[in-house]
């Protein structure tokens, strides 16, 4: 194992096998060591295996954003106006809870058979979706939809780790930022686009071709070797998953209806809070005393793993300034039409992926955390310039501005993950994995529910002293209403969205905020020196020198 984050990580990755892993892991069933497959498929199956994570990748993505287009169209179909926020909210807290479970599955029975299930899963959601006789249905529908692209985002992610060694990461993870990014940004199209000159309904059938494509890649190219068998059978802590997926459950849907069903100091904000609490700290109860937890301590007792848990965590945050309420700026205060508008939004998905492609340069000088801090020092100015753009502005500023963010970001979240993946061995990087990008999940959820109410309550202030009574203070209805040229007379026009600019900017001040989190948490938390492991995998001692990595933390 080397203690170093610095130029010797450049060369951790030449100790891997040939196709495969940088490390092995300690198999915790049982209590004995089992050494990890020393490549998890064939040199010449990597690229069907990668074209199958990027469809899978995908699969997740455009999902998430697809149907929000076409929400006029369901609505008018099925009815439903009142609980319609539940397809995107659904979906989302599905996939968030899950990814626990599915992180510790792949480690404990292998990443393939875990992936399999999550692509048939979301297919069978799909095909569910598009029969769907009603809102509840579709909403149930979209669950089971969610339940599948759990075990699509966290398992994609720990098998591009289990492919690739250290020093060639960085294009896998690129690939897949690439995909991810161009995914979210498209599906609002695409979802329009079936839902105005086809059905709805195709939105969910379009997922049948591609995923029964990725499907198949998986099924005859992706060989994980066989790996000892254990001295006692695996054991699922079940009762640690429900705890998990009752608490999550409980808590996000607190976040995501607080405010917007229902006031946040109301009966049923108060009483989510307090039983997401509650399953909370029974969840923890129950994972101390399972043999086989779904969050294991180690997780947040390993210093490099905490810290980016939190960094990610933060970073979901403030990645709620962007995606959710630029367009709403573009539209209201810069008057852009709704394509226009996701142009300004999508420049970032552009300078993202080539700077994430890039950072290896980076931290093979200078190491994972300086890197990070780099990236997340450079978010922060960036958005504390927002609210410095001028009213009502060109295009081109944010759009300039998102441009920046990207690239800063892309510096910031890869040689995070990379690096955080690389201090653990087979055995334990589904769960690190599945880790990191629950917090960042959570960290979104947070992000829309705190900035939600940040902008709203800036906006209501501002409409006061109005010139015209009767203005909605809710920030989606002023946005519908300024869509309307004769809505307002040109004085009242102009002080709504000048409400709307002042409501945007103190959001991208709360992200800042986020970001400066971020950074606290790399600056307190993180090592100096990330500890790579660079066992080859399957070799002997290489249980033994994951269990060192963790303990050498704390010596850092």
């Amino acid at each position: 194992m080397s203690g170093t984050d610095g130029r010797s990580d450049a060369n951790t990755g030449d100790n891997a096998g040939a196709g495969g892993t940088d490390a092995g892991g300690a198999s915790r069933n049982g209590g004995k060591a089992a050494a990890a497959p020393s490549a998890i498929t064939t040199p010449r199956g990597r690229r069907p295996v990668v074209a199958a994570l990027m469809l899978g990748m995908a699969l997740a993505a455009i999902d998430g954003t697809i149907v929000s287009t076409a929400v006029p169209q369901i609505v008018g179909d099925l009815g439903g106006l009142t609980v319609f926020s539940w397809l995107f909210s659904g979906y989302l807290l599905a996939v968030t809870v899950t990814l626990p479970l599915y992180g510790k599955l792949s480690d404990t029975f292998g990443r393939k058979p875990v992936l399999v299930a999550g692509i048939i899963l979301f297919l069978v959601g799909s095909v569910l979706c598009a029969a769907a006789w009603n809102m509840a249905a579709l909403i149930a529908f979209r669950i089971v939809q969610g339940l599948g692209g759990g075990a699509l985002q966290g398992t994609v992610q720990t098998i591009a780790a289990d492919l690739y060694p250290l020093k060639e990461r960085p294009r896998i993870q690129a690939k897949l930022s690439t995909v991810w990014a161009t995914s979210a940004v498209a599906g609002p199209v695409a979802g329009g686009l079936l839902a105005g000159y086809a059905d709805w309904r195709w939105i969910f059938l379009i997922n049948l071709p591609v995923g029964a494509v990725a499907l198949w890649l998986v099924v005859r190219h992706l060989h994980e070797p066989s790996r000892p068998r254990p001295a006692t059978r695996p054991r699922v802590d079940w009762a640690g998953a429900l705890a998990v997926f009752a608490t999550g459950s409980l808590l996000l849907t607190a976040l995501v209806q607080g405010g917007v069903a229902w006031p946040w100091l109301s009966a049923p904000s108060i009483g989510l809070l307090g039983a997401s609490a509650v399953l909370a700290a029974l969840t923890v109860v129950i994972e101390r005393r399972a043999a086989e937890p779904i969050i294991p301590g180690w997780v947040w007792r390993r210093r490099t793993i905490a810290s980016v848990n939190l960094a990610l965590g933060a970073m979901g945050l403030l990645m709620v300034a962007p995606t959710v309420f630029l367009p709403t700026y573009a539209q209201s205060v810069l008057g852009l039409g709704p394509i226009a508008a996701g142009f300004v939004l999508s420049v970032m998905t552009l300078s993202w992926p080539v700077s994430a492609a890039l950072s290896d340069r980076v931290y093979n000088r200078i190491g994972f955390r300086r890197t990070a801090m780099i990236g997340m020092s450079a978010a922060l100015l960036i958005l504390l310039a927002f609210p410095l753009l001028p009213y009502p502005g060109e295009p081109w500023h944010p759009a300039l501005l998102m441009l920046l963010l990207g690239a800063a970001l892309g510096l910031f979240q890869l040689p995070l993950i990379v690096g955080v993946q690389s201090t653990v061995g087979w055995a334990e990087r589904g769960t690190t994995t599945a880790s990191v990008l629950f917090c960042r999940q959570v960290g979104q959820s947070i992000g829309a529910a705190l900035f939600g109410a940040v902008a709203n309550g800036v906006l209501a202030a501002r409409l006061l002293d109005a010139p015209v009574d009767g203005l909605p203070g809710d920030l989606d209805a002023v946005t519908r209403a300024l869509e309307d040229p004769g809505a307002f007379s040109a004085a009242a026009t102009d002080h709504v969205r000048r409400a709307v600019d002042a409501a945007v900017d103190h959001v991208y001040i709360g992200a800042a905020g986020a970001a400066a989190l971020a950074l606290l948490a790399l600056i307190t938390l993180a090592p100096r020196r990330f500890p790579i492991i660079t066992e080859p995998s399957g070799a002997p001692g290489a249980a033994e020198t994951a269990k060192a990595a963790g303990r050498a933390e704390t010596d850092s």
